[in-house]
């Protein structure tokens, strides 16, 4: 498998679609890890015993290691080598992925999952500089860049669609399994197709990272454990606490350090600063909206894995249509109309899910704000990448795309256990309403079930359930509006920044 590249390295020509499948399948597998364990989260809950609260840990498990750990992964890429680096997390994934397959209790997979964010932070951020050091600025550049965002947006979607399949016709361990052999062949084809950056001088801010890390980790524990314990709760407290002085002491040490993991120049920068906020405030709400809706249509509605699989197949494909139509039009509109609308979109489809019931339907009440989020979301991924790699040096590439992702992933993470938080709260207040009826009306048979269960039969249990979930997506509503009013006021797109997007020939994606 060839390439052609220029004097500069800078691979043109046939080899540039082989380079970009290989770095797109890496993004494409990363980012589908996020999702597809969504779809099998009651199998795992019911196999590995895990509470409805600490569920979110298989979520979380592999984010917040992801998030905190991006940032040390986009440096590693800078000062070692973005291939060579880019095939070790792709390899490290790999094998995350088997162990977590063989998990035999809850803890094994919780590990293995924490090892598979430590290999997507080291191959994805490796992934997107590689795009700026292999492709030329420019329209290719720019093709390259609305497929990579076209993945990492829709690919949530596609995961959530492979999940149902895998779990419906084989089991809950095949979604990791299905991962080692897309590794093994993007580590095989990489040396292959892609060139290696040079070497950029420079030390491994381990200090920064760890504490960042464990600083987020100390912070979406503190709100689960609220959700199930309360905000009384000494190790509520203690781990907000510890959250506060390890994120202080972050910053302290970037801001200190000859070379930080965070630059903290770039948020010098309003535009990018901004930019970094609304993709914080989006991913609050993409997660929360995969996790709740997944839980909704298969424990309410009774749909199977395969179906709730398929109930999110028009995601991928509406956010496709949006980020196509951005990068057309980007050159001429710059991507401030785009951030605002897009934004303003997924706030409205939020706040239509609030109103989701006991009675509700896909069709009728599902689907439709479920697109206009998913539309939403189409128009922001392709412009907010762009703005935040814009005018950065190249030798910066890879901790300026780190930085975006881990906002995104800290950001989700961040998210979902407050929507968490919110959920225990609302599904606690509805149970204190719902047992006493429950309990007025059941035959001394469910009474002693309940007793020994704890859970309310259905549609009690359903109720509850979509109370709290309802009141979750108000939440997640905040937070797009949040990334509204960011876009609509902070950022500030000047004349000659549209004139520079005309001359780099912003493409479609896939165009």
């Amino acid at each position: 498998m060839p390439t052609t590249t220029g004097t500069d390295g800078k691979v043109r020509g046939d080899g540039s679609g082989l380079a970009l499948l290989v770095i797109a399948s890496c993004q494409l597998m990363i980012v589908l890890d996020i999702t597809i364990v969504n779809i099998a989260l009651p199998h795992i809950q019911t196999a590995l015993g895990f509470s409805t609260t600490s569920l979110s840990w298989v979520v979380n498990a592999y984010t917040l290691t992801f998030g905190g750990l991006l940032l040390l992964g986009g440096r590693t890429g800078d000062i070692l080598g973005r291939r060579r680096v880019f095939i070790f997390g792709v390899l490290l994934f790999g094998l995350a992925s088997l162990l977590g397959g063989f998990a035999q209790n809850s803890g094994q997979l919780l590990a293995a999952r924490a090892l598979q964010g430590v290999g997507g932070a080291i191959a994805s951020p490796t992934s997107l500089a590689l795009i700026t050091t292999t492709f030329t600025e420019g329209p290719a550049r720019n093709r390259a860049f609305g497929v990579f965002a076209g993945v990492s947006a829709g690919g949530g979607a596609i995961g959530l669609l492979l999940g149902g399949i895998l779990v419906e016709w084989l089991d809950w361990r095949w979604i990791f399994f299905v991962n080692v052999p897309i590794a093994l062949i993007v580590a095989f084809a990489a040396p292959r197709v892609l060139r290696e950056s040079a070497r950029h001088p420079g030390h491994f801010d381990f200090t920064g990272a760890i504490t960042a890390t464990v600083g987020m980790v100390a912070l979406v524990y503190g709100f689960i454990r609220a959700a199930q314990d309360g905000w009384r709760d000494g190790l509520t407290l203690g781990s907000f606490v510890a959250a506060v002085v390890l994120l202080t002491a972050y910053v302290l040490i970037e801001r200190r350090s000859a070379q930080p993991i965070t630059p903290l120049h770039m948020f010098a920068d309003r535009n990018r600063a901004g930019t970094y906020g609304i993709m914080l405030m989006l991913a609050c709400a993409i997660f929360g909206m995969f996790f709740f809706l997944t839980l909704f249509v298969q424990n309410v509605l009774d749909f199977s894995p395969l179906e709730a699989g398929l109930a999110f197949l028009p995601v991928s494909a509406v956010i496709a249509v949006g980020a196509g139509v951005t990068s057309q039009l980007l050159p001429k509109y710059g991507p401030k109309p785009f951030m605002v609308i897009g934004a303003l979109l997924s706030a409205g489809g939020l706040a239509w899910l609030t109103q989701t019931g006991i009675h509700s339907t896909y069709l009728g009440s599902i689907l439709g704000p479920m697109l206009v989020f998913s539309l939403g979301m189409g128009l922001q991924f392709v412009s907010l990448t762009l703005m935040a790699l814009s005018g950065v040096p190249d030798h910066e590439s890879g901790a300026a795309s780190g930085l975006l992702n881990a906002t995104q992933q800290v950001g989700g993470s961040l998210g979902l256990s407050i929507l968490v938080t919110v959920f225990g709260t609302a599904t606690a207040s509805e149970a204190d309403k719902a047992v006493p009826a429950f309990l007025a009306q059941a035959t001394p048979l469910e009474k002693l079930a309940f007793q020994r269960t704890g859970q309310l039969p259905d549609p009690w249990g359903d109720q509850v359930l979509t109370y709290g979930v309802s009141r979750s997506f108000v939440a997640a509503a905040i937070f797009a509006g949040v990334g509204a009013v960011i876009a609509l006021f902070a950022i500030q797109v000047r004349p000659d920044d549209i004139e520079r997007l005309k001359g780099n020939g912003a493409a479609p994606m896939g165009g």
